[in-house]
């Protein structure tokens, strides 16, 4: 299976419909499932993942993008909690809290939290306690958006 031909795919049916692609995911378990992740401004609808989930669907099985035994194909919204994964991502979502995961420490933590303040030349600033973190993109492995009541 070749996930950027199923990515292309996918983002070809998300341009159509008018949302981003997000991400894909291809998960093995218990059953096969292909996670397809979309959104736009305001939010997408259940009507935006059926549509998607349809045409992209449809064209999965045509090219037999995903051979082998029977796959679930699930299109939804990232979350509250989203994954940043795009340099885009971080000035997208200046000013929410995140929690990042590094893989070197920033002045002695390995994990931080706090409200992302913006990013220039591939290094992002969070404001933690107060003050602003520098942390080069490369040293991220891992960052979400938090979920705030």
């Amino acid at each position: 299976m070749d996930l950027e031909k199923i990515r292309a795919a996918a983002e070809r049916v998300a341009r159509s419909e008018g949302v981003e692609l997000v991400d894909v995911e291809w998960k093995i378990g218990r059953q096969r499932f292909l996670r397809v992740y979309i959104d736009k401004p305001g939010g997408i609808s259940h009507r935006d993942c059926e549509l998607v989930s349809q045409q992209l669907g449809v064209i999965l099985d045509v090219e037999d993008l995903v051979p082998g035994p029977q796959y679930i194909l699930e299109v939804s919204s990232p979350g509250l909690d989203r994954k940043l994964r795009t340099p885009a991502d971080y000035q997208r979502f200046t000013g929410r809290l995140a929690r990042l995961v590094l893989s070197e420490p920033v002045e002695g933590a390995r994990f931080l939290q706090g409200r992302l303040a913006g990013l220039a030349e591939d290094v992002v600033r969070v404001e933690v306690g107060g003050r602003i973190v520098s942390v080069p993109l490369a040293q991220i492995r891992k960052a979400n958006l938090v979920v705030e009541f």
